[in-house]
């Protein structure tokens, strides 16, 4: 069977808003093989679709209509740590593994801009699935049904604190809380900031982070869909976060600290969760960057 393994990935990062994102050390994996029949089955019981709607074997199957090869059936195992509806990337660590699994089992015919393209193409946006295919910090563009991506590793010296709700917050929901269109001004400050916070992570000046991630385009009207939210923000801020946005569409909450106040923060932290009601909904994690991306096994 071919096994694939695909990072966690927050997207956003705050002012890059459908255009930047980074990969993080949580891991779905996929074993899978061509069979005659449909068998999907999940490895530590996560609730799966085992039925060809399965959203890794609707890509697979995608891959192989691309490569013009019929796909009979699949068996497929899921291994599904990743969080679902958290803003975490686990639609994309679906697609990433359906796309790498089917390329593998064909013999690789696909290059991998063809398969970031292809990817991004059923996601509908390159901010999580070009993380996950390459790791570390990630822009992208989508220009002419084309993907340009530009990667850069990201240093030991940052960590990351995701704050995970134990409720869920559906993309199509926090898309529909957005406005049909901007300020010219809003604009302008989301631009100067995204292009601040691509220079900040490519030369590791990430003390310009706390100016580099505000946002005015989503995040003023996704937090009110997350209950306790503006409390998360304030207690990571108060701790000494580089910088606290929401994860891709939320309602996860990622914060930044550096690496050697990690300790000192993830123990304030946890005690502040567990002493304060309104953020009794909250777990920490600790995510350490993934500069490999998606591989093979």
């Amino acid at each position: 069977m071919i096994k694939v393994k695909v990072p966690a990935t927050s997207a956003n990062i705050g002012a890059g808003f459908d255009s930047c994102g980074l990969a993080l050390q949580l891991y779905n994996t996929a074993q899978m093989e061509e069979f005659d029949g449909v068998d999907i089955r999940s490895a530590d019981g996560t609730a799966i679709p085992t039925t060809p709607g399965n959203l890794i074997y609707r890509t697979v199957k995608e891959v192989y209509d691309v490569c013009g090869r019929p796909l009979k059936g699949l068996r497929l195992i899921q291994t599904n740590p990743i969080p679902m509806a958290r803003g975490l990337g686990s639609s994309s660590a679906c697609i990433v593994a359906g796309i790498l699994g089917a390329n593998a089992l064909l013999g690789n015919p696909m290059a991998q801009q063809d398969m970031l393209t292809l990817a991004t193409k059923i996601e509908g946006h390159p901010d999580n699935v070009a993380p996950a295919f390459l790791g570390g910090f990630v822009v992208s563009a989508y220009d002419k049904a084309r993907v340009f991506s530009l990667k850069k590793a990201i240093a030991s010296s940052i960590t990351f604190a995701a704050f995970v709700p134990d409720f869920k917050l559906l993309t199509e929901k926090a898309r529909a809380a957005l406005p049909k269109s901007v300020a010219h001004v809003d604009a302008v400050y989301n631009l100067s900031r995204a292009a601040l916070l691509a220079t900040a992570f490519c030369e590791e000046r990430y003390d310009f982070l706390p100016i580099a991630t505000k946002d005015c385009l989503h995040q003023p009207y996704r937090l009110p869909l997350i209950e306790g939210g503006e409390d998360v923000f304030a207690l990571a801020d108060g701790l000494g976060a580089l910088a606290t946005f929401i994860s891709g569409a939320g309602p996860t909450i990622l914060a930044v600290v550096r690496s050697e106040d990690a300790d000192a923060f993830f123990e304030r932290a946890e005690e502040a969760l567990e002493a304060d009601e309104a953020l009794a909904a909250f777990h920490l994690h600790r995510l350490d960057a993934d500069n490999e991306g998606a591989r093979v096994l």
